[in-house]
């Protein structure tokens, strides 16, 4: 049984927690979204702005991921659907972007609530997906979610070369058999593209993924904000 979590690092609290940091950050997002819908690359913007405002590595990143254009914030609203539009649809979740971030949701860790209100995390798979001890209690949430708002069909997609994905495909397969769930789970050398391309409903907060899926749902989200009280939101506005 795994021991680790998915928590905030030593120096987060430091970091994102203090209210003035957090006004700060709030303030580059500002500056880096007016660049952004001003047409400069994110390349270029977030060191101009890190360096306005003396952010670190980890900061930073935070600000890249709760800024965007406006023009990409109105079309990710006008395709996103609301959990009970998704009744007899068949949905795909974008594996490990919604399970690592309700696994950090779970462990406390911090969650940055973007402009376009998806919660994005810190966290990532660096080759190899790790289960951690909340890893059972993200996948039931998630199970859950789907069944109440009556989801037809449900195909999970992971990152094929991601160490491990076999044995995870195996969990969610023998958790989906035991409790007579209607999924797929595949892995793919491409999920992003697969995800974004199959005319389906997208489940990710993967920018790339919501600027070219068709519709989503912010399924994180409302599970976030539903069922787990205890939480580190960072807010962007």
């Amino acid at each position: 049984m795994a021991t680790r979590s998915r928590g905030k690092e030593g120096s987060d609290d430091r970091l994102f927690g203090d209210p003035k940091m957090q006004s700060k950050i709030r303030e580059a997002i500002k500056d880096m979204s007016y660049l952004l819908s001003r047409g400069f690359s994110e390349k270029s913007s977030l060191p101009l702005v890190g360096n306005r405002y003396k952010l670190n590595n980890r900061q930073q990143r935070a600000v890249q991921g709760m800024s965007e254009a406006n023009h990409k914030l109105e079309k990710r609203a006008e395709n996103c659907l609301q959990p009970n539009q998704l009744a007899e649809k068949e949905v795909m979740l974008d594996g490990f972007n919604v399970l690592i971030m309700l696994e950090s949701a779970l462990s406390s860790a911090y969650l940055f609530k973007g402009l376009d209100g998806c919660y994005r995390d810190l966290s990532s798979v660096h080759g190899t997906y790790k289960k951690v001890k909340q890893t059972p209690e993200a996948i039931q949430l998630i199970a859950n979610f789907l069944q109440e708002n009556k989801v037809k069909k449900a195909t999970w997609i992971f990152d094929k070369p991601v160490s491990n994905s076999g044995r995870l495909k195996t969990m969610l397969r023998e958790f989906a058999d035991k409790n007579q769930l209607n999924w797929e789970i595949i892995l793919d050398n491409n999920p992003d593209k697969l995800i974004a391309e199959s005319g389906k409903i997208a489940i990710s907060s993967d920018a790339w993924v919501l600027d070219n899926a068709t519709t989503w749902c912010n399924m994180v989200r409302h599970i976030v904000d539903e069922h787990i009280p205890q939480k580190n939101v960072v807010e962007s506005e």
